[in-house]
């Protein structure tokens, strides 16, 4: 089976590609056969593609109409910079594409409910938030659904978020009335099969068991060159410095395993006259936004990046990429490295910057097991019943009621709600949930702890602590936690802070606004976020035992 011959015209004449990549040939004939599958491969190796030009291809032969298709991503900065990519492609065939996440607006929603897009770029939120709105006809809407593809599966299936995102695809399933085929795309996992499992949910083991894609023989990955260094350079300042002296005139990408060391990083690198950008989780989206796009079409630069920078968002072909300290599995520093070697002509490289024992020591163990071709599996945590507290209540407001003897036909026997006639008999108890006459409702307490802003509060399933809003003038610049300012000068002395790789005088603070005014001030400030302790897997802690 080949693709739709308009598609195969473009790839060759638009995209000047004289073919597809191993992992694209290999991904058409299982995706165009419906199977449920799961496509590997290194960032920028081409799995979005891999994905969609197969389903482009059904969507135009078997005649697909109205939201056929949903693309799924962990990040909103994912769906951006997805969307003009995607956007091409659908219209060489004459279909759309939309994208809808919190920070779209009204006027484009309502476009999209008038007239729905072929492909549907979203998070895992913004479906729940689709299909409790009472401005969205959630049984229009997904009607036709006929696939989801699930982008960056390996960064949802280690977390409780991944059981949400599941146990709305099954909500999304019983609506369209269909089977929906499921496509993920990962990095490399050391459980691929697993993972596929995990994926196709409530329906797994009852029917095809789906296809894994790598589309390279056995060990092709791990036997591909890669320039490694490691070396210890005992502080951020002499990280600063050896970056500022090394690869001039070249696009560097440097990982930090901490939104405050990255900031140190950066105001180092600038101290030295290095052109320098930040992009972490805690940056407002515009500034993210600027940086990301001015070091992809710059190239004598430095971008400095948390795990954010991990995952697939398109910042432009780099030449090195280095890491300080170690990053915290051997699957993690592929996705890294995966950044790299991208020109003809050019290898994948890493260049390792300790700046403290311990650093040094994970760097040793990582560089150990990926040497032995070791990659951790993914291992989704223990059903959790607060997700299943949630879809309960979000039940609830999508259909007004359900039936308290017939609720699993929404999920089926998926792990995530195994519990749920304990978990349904305590929110009964507690009245979040009342039953009437063996129908389900919205309770007082839920009324009352969920009921403001139209129930949103209740798609806050994953919490995350509080942060003042950073503003210089009318410019956002970003969050930063209250223990930020809670590191006093000298008597006397204003406040200062590191935020988006420069210093901040702080002028004033509203706490009811939650929101620190400040101003640019020349000398080096302090910034913090609370972290919570990163268990390290066995494996890691038992290679760095073999080191010492």
């Amino acid at each position: 089976m080949i693709l739709n011959a308009a598609l195969e015209y473009h790839v060759v004449n638009s995209l000047g590609w004289p073919s597809l990549r191993p992992l694209q040939q290999a991904a058409v004939c299982p995706v165009l056969s419906g199977a449920d599958c799961l496509l590997i491969a290194p960032t920028a190796g081409g799995k979005t593609e891999a994905a969609v030009f197969p389903l482009l291809t059904r969507m135009v032969e078997e005649d697909w109409q109205g939201l056929s298709v949903i693309y799924v991503t962990p990040l909103k900065a994912l769906l951006n910079n997805l969307h003009p990519r995607l956007e091409q492609y659908a219209a060489w065939l004459g279909r759309s594409v939309g994208v809808w996440h919190g920070d779209v607006g009204d006027t484009d929603r309502r476009r999209m409910l008038g007239d729905q897009p072929d492909i549907l770029l979203t998070t895992p939120e913004s479906l729940e938030a689709m299909l409790i709105s009472t401005r969205v006809d959630h049984r229009a809407m997904f009607a036709q659904v006929r696939a989801v593809v699930v982008d960056e599966l390996h960064a949802f299936a280690g977390a409780d978020r991944g059981w949400h995102l599941l146990a709305v695809l099954e909500r999304i399933q019983r609506l369209a009335g269909q089977r929906i085929q499921r496509v993920g795309l990962s990095a490399t996992v050391g459980n691929p099969e697993e993972m596929l499992t995990w994926l196709q949910g409530a329906a797994a083991g009852t029917g095809d068991p789906g296809v894994v894609v790598t589309g390279e023989p056995e060990g092709a990955a791990s036997s591909s060159p890669v320039d490694v260094t490691l070396d210890y350079v005992g502080s951020v300042g002499n990280a600063a410095e050896v970056l500022s002296r090394l690869y001039r005139s070249e696009k560097r990408l440097v990982f930090c395993e901490s939104r405050r060391r990255a900031e140190e990083l950066a105001f180092e690198l600038r101290a030295r006259g290095v052109e320098t950008f930040v992009s972490h989780s805690s940056l407002s989206a515009d500034e993210r936004r600027v940086s990301e796009r001015a070091f992809a079409e710059a190239s004598d630069c430095v971008i400095v990046a948390t795990s954010t920078l991990e995952l697939g968002v398109d910042i432009g072909d780099l030449d090195r990429m280095i890491q300080i300290d170690a990053p915290r599995s051997v699957a993690a520093f592929l996705q890294r490295v995966g950044r790299t070697g991208r020109r003809a002509e050019t290898s994948r490289n890493a260049l390792f910057l300790a700046v403290d024992d311990d650093g040094f020591l994970r760097a040793c163990a990582v560089l150990l097991l990926w040497g032995r071709g070791y990659v951790e599996p993914v291992v989704p945590p223990p059903s959790p019943r607060h997700i299943a507290a949630q879809q309960f209540m979000a039940l609830a407001l999508q259909e007004g009621r359900f039936g308290a003897a017939t609720w699993r036909k929404w999920w089926g026997d998926l792990a995530v709600m195994e519990d749920g006639e304990a978990v349904l008999d305590h929110l009964r108890a507690e009245e979040f949930l009342v039953e009437d006459q063996g129908m389900v409702f919205i309770g007082p307490a839920a009324e009352k702890e969920f009921g403001r802003r139209h129930f949103m509060d209740l798609l806050a399933t994953f919490t995350a602590d509080l942060e003042l809003r950073v503003v210089a003038g009318r410019r956002e610049i970003g969050t930063v936690s209250p223990l930020a300012l809670q590191e006093r000068g000298a008597a006397g002395e204003a406040q200062r802070i590191l935020l988006a790789g420069w210093a901040w005088k702080v002028e004033a603070v509203d706490w009811q606004r939650r929101e620190i005014v400040v101003s640019e001030q020349p000398e080096k400030g302090s910034v913090r976020w609370p972290g919570e302790p990163v268990a390290e897997a066995f494996e890691l802690v038992r290679a760095q035992r073999e080191v010492l």
